[in-house]
């Protein structure tokens, strides 16, 4: 839907325009951004000082909004979804992939690449590759032998994707992401590391995406497993054997040891670690920096490292910004006992 006036916005986002529907908008920016001619929202108390001098043309806000503000208003029952819809129509055109397969792609002669797929510059596709219907191959992408990857999907430029790995559909790999990998398995014999065959595979299930220079290991055998809708951010590693629960969230920089597991809805945040052959539980929520080295069955929000229920964390922290007036306390009442 073409939206050139505020009441084309609201009408988009089924919300209450309070102000002008004939004033034109040309686009969308934050709350601080925001010119006359823009719409931004509004959805967190913390940010009310930024809306109280924002400039915008109009602000999505919540229905039960009561403070008076000079944009006009567009109440909405979730503004941030509401604006995610705006940002979409006001987004450039995507951009389209002809379909084909480039001159300058090798690709392997027993290669079955559906004739809608597009195969960008310098791509490798080696033998026994199955690419499906709408695909694209980004330039400098490498596939091995007898991986699959299913319809439209969107593999960003230089992404490895090693032998025998599975791709469903609607997956989305970004730039630099390496799946396949060899696990990181080694036994100590007579002295030495000696490398442990990694024989499995990785497995991305349908609606999946990864992140740039994300890594997903091999299995040693079986499979690492990331199940449908999980979204994984930027630099993360995901090691040998792991399963990744469905319509769950990496953030930035997590760690996942070998064999563990993660429930479904899981979410950590950013530079979270997991020890290996942990399993956490649906619906688990890690906050940053956490460590894991046990099982964590139960649904909730856990933080620190080792990870505890967020309220004890808290307890915990204040107690410990405690301890140096407590240790001045101790120095007097020894000085005093010595007198």
């Amino acid at each position: 839907m073409s939206v050139k006036t505020l009441g084309e916005a609201a009408a988009l986002v089924n919300g209450l325009l309070e102000g002008d529907a004939s004033i034109e908008i040309r686009g969308v920016a934050s709350l601080a951004d925001a010119d006359a001619g823009e719409i931004t929202f509004y959805a967190n108390p913390r940010y009310a000082p930024v809306l109280r001098s924002s400039k915008a043309g109009a602000v999505l806000v919540p229905r039960d909004f009561a403070e008076d503000i000079e944009p006009a208003r567009i109440r909405v029952d979730d503004p941030a979804a509401s604006f995610a819809k705006l940002l979409e129509a006001f987004a450039p055109a995507p951009v389209v992939y002809p379909p084909g397969i480039h001159p300058a792609a090798i690709i392997a002669a027993d290669a079955v690449i559906a004739p809608d797929a597009a195969i960008q510059p310098f791509v490798v596709i080696e033998a026994g590759v199955v690419i499906g219907s709408g695909t694209v191959i980004g330039a400098h992408g490498f596939v091995g032998v007898g991986s699959s990857i299913g319809e439209n999907c969107i593999v960003y430029p230089n992404v490895t994707i090693r032998e025998r790995s599975k791709i469903g559909n609607r997956v989305i790999l970004h730039p630099g992401v390496v799946i396949g990998s060899d696990g990181f398995g080694y036994e100590m014999v007579n002295g030495k590391h000696v490398k442990v065959p990694q024989t499995g595979i990785v497995q991305i299930d349908d609606d999946v995406e990864v992140g740039s220079n994300t890594t997903v290991d091999r299995a040693r055998f079986g499979r690492t497993w990331i199940r449908h809708g999980a979204k994984i951010d930027n630099q993360v590693m995901i090691a040998h054997n792991v399963v990744v629960g469905p319509h769950s969230i990496l953030c930035a920089q997590v760690g996942i040891s070998g064999s563990s597991r993660l429930g479904s809805y899981v979410t950590l945040a950013g530079q979270v670690g997991i020890a290996g052959h942990v399993e956490i539980g649906d619906q688990v929520v890690l906050g940053a920096r956490s460590g894991v080295a046990k099982n964590m069955p139960n649904k909730g929000v856990y933080m620190g490292a080792p990870a505890e229920p967020i309220q004890e964390h808290k307890k915990r922290f204040a107690q410990t910004g405690r301890i140096k007036s407590l240790g001045e306390r101790v120095k007097r009442l020894e000085a005093l006992l010595q007198k």
